[in-house]
């Protein structure tokens, strides 16, 4: 049950995200509906820990920034959601705006992405089978 929750709030939140970013902007049920997304995401970590290892064959400076990194993703992940809906309710945070720290968020998720493919890929850990859903391991 939460292998499932946390994959689809991966890749809805993924999802999510791009479509706050798109050309419209974020209406705010679009913003609302990131926000949950992603509070679940976190709220999940939070109570049951990160899904996420570094795997066996992962060493070095990588293996020890792991986990720290994925804890630094999700608190992005969460700020972000709080600030988009801070400003839906014309409540601004101080700081970054939502935009920012969003777009911060994507660049970050792509180099997570790369560094899972090539964890997937050249050290071939089977990265991609933890956050992609069962019915598609077959092409991976």
């Amino acid at each position: 049950m939460r292998r499932r929750a946390t994959i689809t709030l991966h890749w809805l939140t993924a999802t999510l995200l791009l479509f706050v970013l798109g050309d419209a902007g974020a209406t705010a049920w679009l913003a609302w509906l990131y926000a949950a997304s992603g509070l679940a995401m976190c709220a999940l970590a939070l109570v049951f820990g990160l899904m996420s290892g570094p795997g066996p064959k992962l060493e070095g400076a990588f293996r020890m920034g792991h986990p720290w990194l994925h804890r630094g993703l999700y608190l992005l992940i969460g700020w972000g959601a709080v600030a988009l809906l801070a400003e839906t309710v014309a409540r601004p945070l101080p700081g970054p705006s939502a935009r920012v720290l969003l777009l911060t968020l994507l660049a970050v998720a792509l180099i997570h992405a790369i560094f899972n493919l090539w964890r997937h890929t050249a050290l071939g850990d089977g990265a991609l089978r933890r956050m992609t859903p069962r019915s598609l391991h077959h092409i991976l």
